[in-house]
């Protein structure tokens, strides 16, 4: 009687994988602490405030990278509204914040400003549980995971998919940001949420809770790519491939689509929904422009250029454009969408593979 050998499972991370996630560790939780607060401005080595909070902002971007990786890369679905997810999480903590400022208003009330200044008297239905950091937690993941279960149990199970599930997504976002702007939604208008002061009772503008916050940041960013590196990996994750690869011999197969579809869709928001949890205390401001149309675009170009289904590279991706972003937005202003544009444009003609894999077939090349 002849017996089948299983191929061994690949392991998470290769040695030289491990190495390089443990220095990643190292850099951003350990050195990058030290070289800010401890080495002086007046050194060369000192990591500056500025520095920090944009490295802290992008690997907020880089953790929506990741997660379109998983459902584009992977999965082979490209969704246009992720910036939805990201936002309601950032709304979810930004509510909690506002909670947090109490009498320190410019009104001296309980209620945040802007009730204050619209004549409203008592919190709206959806505010409380918004003075809880614990409800805030649940709720950053649980809102953007509701909603992107509700939206992807209809649409998938519908069976729609290519350009056409791209642009109900990016109509989603843009109906979301709509109803943000409204006042009587509760959620800040266009103005949205700023003015933090603290968060855990602890002033949020302080050194220590800064790089706190930066740490906090790349912890979840990296245990996000262990995550996802382990999810496609396994089992679950060579089935979403081969529902990229076609979904159709999946089904004949006998495996259905729509729970592995629905689950990583599901996954990816919620883990935009942390991402702007994150990105909110640190930035400093949450409103309605974080739901526009070009923000999840911008997503999708970050997976583009890094390199789709490597997850390494969506990282790459979110570093490399919001840097050149950073640089391109102060010294010539009015060229960054253009250049924006023919990023997208020349990635997609003359590198398919992402930065990521044109630096595997020059590895090759070199051998």
């Amino acid at each position: 009687m002849s017996t089948v050998t299983l191929p061994t499972p690949a392991p998470l991370l290769t040695r030289a994988g491990w190495s390089a996630w443990l220095a990643a560790l190292i850099v951003l939780c350990a050195l990058a602490p030290l070289l800010n607060l401890w080495v002086p401005e007046g050194s060369a080595f000192h990591l500056s405030d500025f520095a920090v909070g944009l490295i802290a902002k992008i690997m907020c971007y880089a953790i929506c990278a990741l997660a379109m990786d998983l459902i584009w890369g992977y999965t082979g679905i490209l969704s246009l509204g992720h910036g939805v997810f990201f936002a309601l999480g950032g709304y979810a903590m930004g509510m909690y914040l506002m909670r947090q400022i109490g009498l320190d208003g410019n009104y001296k009330s309980a209620l945040p400003d802007f009730m204050v200044f619209l004549d409203w008297k008592t919190l709206p239905w959806h505010w409380t549980f918004s003075d809880s950091f614990l409800a805030t937690l649940l709720f950053v993941v649980l809102v953007p995971g509701l909603v992107a279960f509700v939206f992807g149990y209809f649409a998938f199970r519908s069976r729609i998919k290519g350009v056409y599930f791209s642009i109900i997504t990016q109509a989603m976002t843009f109906a979301a940001m709509l109803l943000f702007f409204r006042n009587e939604t509760g959620f800040g208008g266009n103005n949205g949420f700023t003015d933090f002061k603290r968060i855990l009772d602890i002033p949020i503008a302080t050194p220590t809770m800064r790089m706190t916050l930066f740490v906090l940041t790349a912890a979840t960013l990296l245990g996000f790519f262990l995550l996802a590196r382990w999810l496609v990996n396994s089992k679950f994750g060579r089935v979403l491939q081969a529902i990229r690869d076609a979904e159709t011999r999946v089904m004949f197969s006998g495996y259905s689509p729509l729970g592995y579809k629905l689950t990583i869709w599901t996954l990816s928001a919620m883990m935009c929904g942390v991402a702007g949890a994150l990105y909110v205390p640190q930035v400093g401001i949450i409103n309605p422009s974080e739901m526009s149309p070009a923000n999840s675009i911008e997503i999708a170009i970050w997976a583009a250029v890094g390199g789709r289904a490597t997850l390494i590279g969506p990282i790459v991706g979110a570093f490399l454009v919001n840097g050149a972003k950073s640089w391109l937005t102060v010294t010539y202003p009015e060229f960054w969408l253009y250049f924006l544009g023919l990023l997208f444009i020349g990635v997609t003609l003359y590198l398919p593979d992402g930065v990521v894999g044109l630096v595997k077939k020059l590895k090759r090349g070199s051998k």
